[in-house]
């Protein structure tokens, strides 16, 4: 495939577009005019410029009659006029007129034909090309011929600053989102995650709208006869482990990130995975290690100039290094990328406290309260007078991405979880016997075990204890994990110490709920922590 394409009714004269150029001949440009190298593993190295990772205070929605009533406006997204994303697309078009070489890739988003977009991402970098190439869903070639006119266009000029002069811009960066002109402009940065993520929050808006759960979560499927719908979800923030842990050689993978609930079942947004590599080794996670190939991208990595080895251990450029390869280069990925109604939902959380258990069950109300809270936390960081870790809580597991106020999206879980009898855990892939900097960091062998334990019904069937403070249900034993570390405070040494910092996070959990104590039912509010009992 690959064929020049026509851009002028966007404004685009200066030059034709190459359209799904294969990954060969993308590499071919990469290497020729981008800047690209070739890792010893076949994969193409690539470097995003000064963003090495989402610039979501740049984020902005155009604030329209036929829209404003329905979107999440704050933060996540703050509002823009008409007329200044006017401006940004015109600045745009402008610096593609500028290029000598243009590249289209035409793709779905939604591996299911009732609902799947057709995506156009208009972008002046062959490596920006190629990982929305692995990203996207490929269309076969007669798709490609019948593709016809995009539902969506991003416009990816990350190359060429915004003007933060401009109204509502606040730096040389703005990521812009039209729901009514159906086009998407990115400025001044170059890291390719933001077209992934922007794709993402249109599916975040259109599909709650047509009454469909768009999820920022991993799945996989029992491939074992007689499991019948044995699907589970995996929800977590970055780091918590939700690519790693839906990559199971047991099961097959429906997909690592992005997924939608509809009557009928689950099915994946993407057409490949964009896997964390800082750490990364092939006894940990053979099926991640294994897809960087030929075809797949990395981000930002280090590597020997004379070997080409890829050094996975290194942050000299950034701790958020990268891979984006096709869904099908996990060996048991199940293509079409599509499943039935999920039989387990698990929250993951990195848990830098050193609090919460390996494993807890969750009640249906407990379940709402989890996902709305959306916890994990950070390691304490290198910067003077900060010494323990920091708690971060993101709506829905992906606050970032929602168009909508968050209890929409969990209103919708919760009817889903009740329709299909769906079980909820909370899975803490975070730290044990003390907090970060004491205490040490779960074995990813005995968190395999514990979804081993969830998938095979022995969690279930596991006796259990009511923790005092947050409530949840606590497995008391579980195949190839020591029952000891099943039970907290238990793990650390001073359980006085334990005792402080429990009530502390459950003070964090309590003040960032507050924000949602008005929109939630009474049932949601009772299931978070027992502050005032603890402090009592």
């Amino acid at each position: 495939m690959g064929s020049p394409i026509d851009l002028s009714s966007y404004g685009i004269r200066s030059t034709q577009g190459e359209r799904n150029l294969p990954p060969a001949a993308l590499y071919e440009e990469a290497v020729r005019h981008d800047g690209g190298e070739i890792s010893s593993s076949g994969a193409l190295i690539a470097y995003s410029g000064q963003k090495t990772g989402r610039s979501p205070k740049d984020k902005r929605i155009v604030d329209h009659p036929d829209s404003t009533d329905n979107v999440w406006w704050g933060p996540v997204n703050m509002r823009m006029d008409e007329k200044t994303f006017r401006v940004s697309r015109q600045r745009a078009i402008d610096f593609f007129n500028t290029r000598q070489r243009i590249y289209v890739i035409d793709g779905f988003a939604g591996w299911d034909p009732k609902h799947r977009l057709k995506i156009r991402i208009i972008c002046a970098r062959p490596y920006h090309a190629l990982f929305m190439h692995n990203m996207l869903i490929r269309p076969t070639a007669e798709e490609l011929e019948n593709f016809g006119e995009p539902d969506y266009v991003v416009f990816n000029a990350g190359q060429f600053p915004a003007n933060p002069y401009t109204e509502f811009m606040t730096s040389d960066t703005s990521v812009e989102l039209s729901f009514e002109t159906r086009e998407f402009v990115i400025l001044g940065t170059e890291y390719a995650g933001e077209m992934k993520k922007g794709v993402f929050t249109i599916m975040n808006y259109l599909m709650p709208e047509a009454g469909v759960l768009s999820m920022h979560c991993s799945c996989n499927e029992g491939n074992e006869p007689g499991d019948g719908e044995d699907v589970s979800l995996f929800f977590g923030l970055s780091g918590t482990g939700k690519t790693t842990l839906s990559a199971d050689p047991h099961r097959s993978l429906v997909g690592d990130d992005e997924h939608c609930w509809t009557e009928d079942g689950i099915f994946n947004i993407e057409g490949g995975c964009y896997a964390k590599c800082i750490g990364l080794t092939k006894d940990n996670e053979p099926e991640i290690f294994d897809a960087i190939r030929f075809g797949s991208v990395l981000e930002n990595v280090v590597f020997d100039a004379a070997t080409r080895h890829v050094d996975y251990d290194s942050s000299v450029i950034t701790q958020n290094t990268r891979c984006a390869y096709p869904l099908e280069y996990i060996p048991n990925a199940k293509i079409p990328a599509v499943a039935g109604h999920p039989r387990n939902i698990i929250f993951l959380t990195c848990d830098a406290f050193g609090v919460l258990p390996p494993v807890s069950k969750l009640m249906p109300e407990q379940a709402m309260y989890h996902f709305i809270s959306g916890y994990t936390a950070k390691v304490a960081g290198t910067e003077v007078g900060v010494d323990e870790p920091e708690a971060t809580f993101s709506a829905c597991f992906g606050a970032a991405f929602l168009a909508w106020h968050p209890t929409k999206y969990a209103e919708m879980l919760a009817e889903k979880m009740k329709q299909h009898s769906a079980d909820a855990w909370l899975v803490n892939t975070g730290w044990s016997g003390g907090a970060h900097g004491t205490g040490s960091r779960i074995k990813l062998k005995h968190t395999r075990s514990i979804i081993d334990g969830i998938h095979s019904g022995a969690l279930a069937r596991s006796e259990c204890e009511v923790d005092p403070l947050f409530g949840f249900q606590v497995p008391t034993s579980c195949p190839d994990v020591p029952s000891e570390m099943l039970l907290p405070r238990q793990t650390w040494s001073d359980p006085s110490a334990y005792d402080e910092t429990a009530v502390k996070l459950a003070k964090l959990f309590s003040d960032n709920f507050a924000k949602y104590a008005s929109v939630a039912s009474e049932e949601i509010k009772n299931a978070g922590p027992k502050t005032a009992r603890a402090t009592a």
